[in-house]
């Protein structure tokens, strides 16, 4: 029979591969109070989070509540930042989409009026604002799409600081685990077809599956694995 995948043992979120929360600094989202006008605050510190791939800015605001967002690139201590519907669009603010001009460049966008960002939040990454409609905006997304996002929504300005950290060699397989230690990421993530037959339906094959890949839905979660209630494999026949 073998054993569990380990895949299938780290999805049952045991503690056996969950990452203590207390090695992450923050939880980098926009406050969910709704700004009148606007509140203004100063950058005073620069945070390295390993669990980011971008530093984090810690703000104090005028009224001496604290926030923690990512960095935009250009952001240094002292900088001062505003947020709300009547914000200046300056670096690092924080606005509604529709207060935002066509052409600017945004990051830590909402999906939804409240979820705090979602989109374009890696480091060096950015969205575009595209155009304005009446009930949506739409903004080019780093992938090249483009999607429409309620105008209520909050971005803030600029790109995320740390682009090309991730471009340069990592040349050895230890800072490789370690940099995915940091995040809790699967790493090495190895073929089927390179493990032994105890640990994976493919494995002990000399390197070929010797089987079908095709995978009922039904399956028991130790052979589910493959193209899993595929509904066509293989060449097309020519008519």
């Amino acid at each position: 029979m073998g054993k569990r995948l380990h895949q299938q043992r780290r999805g049952r979120g045991t503690n056996a591969f969950r990452k203590p929360p207390n090695t992450f600094k923050a939880d980098v989202a926009f406050a969910s109070r709704k700004v009148e006008g606007k509140i203004t605050g100063e950058v005073m510190e620069l945070v390295d989070d390993p669990g980011h791939s971008a530093p984090l800015m810690r703000i104090v605001y005028e009224d001496n509540s604290v926030g923690m967002f990512l960095a935009p690139e250009g952001i240094r201590v002292g900088s001062r930042i505003e947020e709300g519907s009547g914000a200046e669009v300056a670096l690092g603010s924080i606005l509604p989409l529709e207060k935002i001009p066509d052409g600017t460049p945004v990051y830590n966008v909402e999906v939804l009026p409240g979820d705090g960002g979602k989109l374009a939040r890696r480091a060096g990454s950015y969205a575009t604002v595209v155009s304005h409609a009446q009930d949506a905006v739409s903004v080019l997304l780093p992938s090249k799409h483009v999607v429409d996002i309620k105008p209520a929504c909050r971005a803030q300005i600029g790109a995320v600081a740390g682009g090309g950290a991730d471009s340069q060699p990592i040349l050895r397989a230890g800072k490789s685990h370690y940099m995915h230690h940091a995040i809790n990421a699967m790493w090495p993530k190895n073929r089927g077809v390179k493990s032994n037959p105890v640990d994976h339906p493919f494995g002990g094959k000399q390197h070929h599956k010797g089987t079908s890949s095709m995978t009922s839905r039904n399956a028991p979660p130790g052979a589910k694995v493959g193209h899993i209630a595929a509904s066509r494999v293989g060449r097309k026949k020519r008519s």
